[in-house]
């Protein structure tokens, strides 16, 4: 049998993958990495707030609510109560929505052993704060170091083992630099690497969640030209330009831009952008489409984190005088009642810029009015 010969650069060397480990949220993405920890050969306790889906991963191996006909690996052990999910584990992951992350964050506190390293698995940014993730939860823990996996990942394909790639990102300290194979992100990373679940490593934490962050802004953006009929063309100029917003956030913040151009950040981007699975970019979709907000989701009550995100997101941008137009069109549509089609068209009739920053160009658009008559009719 032939095998592809590895990348280049250091010889692969083995890193311990953590014994136990405790994944505190029992929803769809919760589930799936719990799943996958199990398959990794961990032993796994996930915590749910919902008995009753607790006793169903314990006495069915399913979680239907969540994740329907996907069959979950019978030694995954499901907990209704915190402090017996995270006795004894040598490292935890919080999967909660990001609005979640402080409150729970507060009673892991209360239950963790002394110094395990925490993975935050929610994407955002704090309204109150300004705070990534893993800022919000450094805040209420007294534990290890706190990192982050993030990627372009759906629960669903991720629990039904299909090939996946995300990225663990945590802090490293000079030890760590000189025995990489030892710092907590490789061994998350082995710890969650499977036969299709395969992760790679970032000591840039702050590069990795602005791509989780942004990426549901811009798949609003995305999935309100696609419902209002507009097609690849349109979407590839928005994922692209919005890539651009990402790097200039990550950059202020002191992360680097060849993260961005990673799983977190364009791989995540990317797919979040191209199908409705993604709650943002179906909130878009039917938005484009001229519905309600109310009456979105046939008006059922559902989380999109990229709502929350086209303020927080802009807000911050505002604070570090970065410019991010999509992600300032989709807040001025959700949040400030400005029209879908004129928002959209005075987006595109803005001045012309160079693609490098650096060039530091704008020139006046010599259709701009055209440009915001004709795409706003459209769009309407």
């Amino acid at each position: 049998m032939n095998h592809l010969p590895a990348s280049g650069g250091a010889a692969p060397s083995a890193a311990r993958p953590y014994g136990k480990v405790a994944v505190i949220g029992a929803g769809s993405w919760g589930t799936a990495l719990a799943a996958t920890l199990v398959r990794a050969g961990v032993t796994t306790r996930l915590w749910g707030r919902n008995g009753a889906i607790v006793d169903e991963i314990n006495t069915h191996h399913t979680i239907e609510s969540f994740l329907p006909s996907v069959p979950l690996p019978e030694d995954l052990r499901a907990f209704h109560r915190m402090k017996d999910a995270l006795a004894d584990a040598e490292a935890a992951m919080i999967v909660v929505p990001s609005r979640s992350i402080r409150e729970v964050a507060r009673q892991v506190a209360r239950h963790a052993p002394a110094g395990i390293p925490i993975a935050i698995c929610a994407k955002g940014i704090e309204a109150e704060t300004g705070l990534l993730m893993t800022q919000v939860a450094e805040e209420e823990l007294a534990t290890g170091p706190v990192g982050c996996v993030s990627g372009p990942t759906f629960a669903r394909e991720t629990a039904l083992g299909h090939p996946t790639a995300a990225t663990v990102a945590f802090p490293f300290t000079y030890a760590d630099r000189l025995s990489l194979h030892d710092s907590v992100a490789a061994r998350f990373a082995v710890s969650l690497t499977t036969e299709s679940f395969r992760a790679y490593i970032s000591d840039d934490l702050v590069g990795v969640e602005v791509g989780g962050a942004v990426k549901n802004v811009i798949a609003i953006a995305c999935g309100m030209m696609t419902g209002a009929g507009f097609a690849e063309n349109t979407r590839a100029a928005l994922i692209t330009r919005g890539l651009d917003e990402m790097k200039a956030l990550a950059e202020a913040l002191g992360g680097r831009r060849e993260t961005v151009t990673g799983l977190s950040g364009i791989g995540d981007l990317s797919l979040t952008c191209s199908s409705p699975t993604s709650r943002n970019m179906s909130l878009g979709q039917q938005l484009g489409q001229g519905r309600k907000r109310a009456d979105c989701f046939d008006g059922h009550a559902v989380v999109v984190e990229g709502e929350v995100n086209a303020k927080t997101v802009t807000d911050l941008a505002r604070r570090l005088n970065v410019a991010m137009p999509i992600c300032e069109t989709v807040r001025a549509i959700l949040h400030d009642g400005a029209d879908l089609g004129g928002a959209f068209a005075s987006l595109w009739a803005r001045p012309i810029e160079a693609e490098p920053r650096a060039m530091d160009l704008s020139l006046d658009h010599p259709a701009a009015t055209q440009a915001i008559a004709q795409l706003a009719e459209r769009i309407s």
